[in-house]
């Protein structure tokens, strides 16, 4: 599928998402993010690991609106003073949110793993085009984006280069307290910074040897082009959509 096609669909998802407001509504988005991911032919492992480094947020989420969030509510399943307590509401609307989290992590997690990061920043550059009529610098943002994206992966190794290194020369990471595991970090970020920087001269010195002026007069090796798959996901996101909304309205304070 074409990247800009992709981002416009994810986006349109998660507005879709934040419309759903009964259990109906999420099994049709539910559905559909499933079937994408098996259409797309993604490893499962890969987005449930995405869902599973958010599932401290998921819960912390979780609990904060199971005890605090005050609904028009029928049955108190336990109560705790005037503040705390646990209704029928907050159980539904902190189901609610963890559905929300969830299939927001998995939407942009068969984004990014069906795309590459090239795909992505040309997509975004291509959206966001119309913002060169007020001298925006839109090859400029998506080259910072892309740039970031490419060294994220890098610096991740690095830093786990660094942390092997300290250990072997007595580092300790996982004992103390949190003021103690914050100093034992300063080893770390120092060095990482530091290649941090030197890989950003060297790329910049690179860019220079190759006469890079920003986006005038630079072409693309590939085009973008919208196909037919772009056309049934459209029209697929469209029927999500229009069933959440009718829903919405069919079952109007029915969970």
């Amino acid at each position: 599928m074409d990247s800009r096609v992709k981002i416009l669909l994810l986006i349109a998802y998660f507005v879709a998402i934040f419309l759903v407001s009964n259990f109906w509504g999420f099994a049709v988005a539910g559905a559909f993010i499933v079937l994408a991911i098996l259409f797309a032919r993604v490893p499962v492992i890969s987005v449930l690991k995405s869902v599973k480094s958010i599932l401290f947020l998921v819960l912390f989420t979780v609990i904060l609106n199971l005890f605090f969030y005050s609904g028009e509510y029928k049955v108190i399943y336990w109560q705790v003073g005037d503040f705390i307590q646990i209704t029928d509401s907050s159980v539904i609307f902190s189901a609610f949110m963890a559905l929300r989290l969830t299939m927001l992590v998995m939407g942009s997690s068969l984004l990014t793993l069906t795309t590459t990061p090239v795909e992505l920043t040309d997509g975004i550059e291509s959206l966001l085009s119309p913002l060169k009529v007020i001298k925006f610098p839109v090859h400029e943002l998506a080259l910072i984006m892309s740039i970031a994206l490419r060294f994220i992966p890098t610096l991740a190794d690095e830093t786990e280069r660094i942390i092997c290194a300290q250990k072997a020369r007595g580092g300790d990471f996982e004992s103390g307290g949190i003021a103690k595991r914050a100093k034992a970090m300063i080893p770390i970020l120092i060095p990482l910074l530091v290649s941090s920087f030197r890989r950003a001269e060297e790329l910049g010195d690179a860019m220079d040897a190759r006469c890079y002026s920003g986006s005038k007069g630079r072409t693309r090796y590939k085009k973008m082009k919208i196909g037919y798959r772009d056309v049934i996901a459209t029209v697929l996101v469209a029927v999500v959509i229009f069933l959440i909304v009718y829903f919405n309205k069919i079952f109007v304070g029915i969970i």
